[in-house]
């Protein structure tokens, strides 16, 4: 049985450094007194924002945008950096501005994730935007995104067609349907 107690950093080391990320190595001791070292990717210390957004006709707007890692366009929902300053909401509403065009009366935290823990630490805050309304801010994507909306009731079948491969973008989907649905039957007892 694995030990309640995280393991010691003994020490760490940049490997290599980007502008979007830092490699490091990290020297552990375990309680068992097991020593390993492991390689982490840090990414930007404030985090990021992936923006579920709702219409009032419970469709999630989406984003294609070119994707350099899978080489290829992809839908998604949008995304980003949180800025120094800004709380997850605020980013979120920039985001959401900046990438698909709209803005948002009512910004909810919903959880917080990460795509591979056990190399890194980059953690993702899922906002749910409802109430929303056109506003548009300049953004830094190099080419204009296209915007489209799915509904809600087609998630599985969207999960399943390959058009998007984003593992955040689906599961933060899936996490607001789940959230959509506890609402309503909260709302229902």
């Amino acid at each position: 049985m694995p030990s309640t107690a995280p393991p010691t950093i003994q020490a760490t080391r940049t490997l290599a450094e980007t502008r979007l990320f830092r490699v490091e190595s990290v020297d552990l001791c375990f309680a068992n007194g097991t020593q390993v070292q492991f390689e982490r990717l840090k990414g930007s210390t404030n985090g990021a924002v992936i923006v579920a957004a709702v219409t009032d006709r419970d469709e999630f707007v989406l984003i294609r945008e070119y994707a350099c890692g899978t080489e290829r366009y992809e839908l998604g929902l949008p995304k980003g950096r949180i800025d120094a300053g800004e709380i997850p909401v605020e980013a979120a509403n920039r985001e959401l501005m900046e990438e698909a065009g709209f803005g948002a009366r009512r910004l909810t935290r919903l959880n917080e994730m990460t795509m591979a823990p056990t190399y890194s630490g980059q953690r993702t805050h899922l906002v749910l935007a409802e109430s929303l309304y056109p506003a548009r801010l300049p953004g830094d994507e190099p080419e204009p995104l296209e915007v489209s909306f799915l509904p809600m009731a087609e998630l599985d079948d969207f999960a399943a067609s390959g058009d998007c491969s984003e593992a955040r973008s689906l599961a933060a989907m899936f996490l607001v349907r789940a959230h959509r649905q506890r609402q309503e039957r909260e709302e229902n007892a």
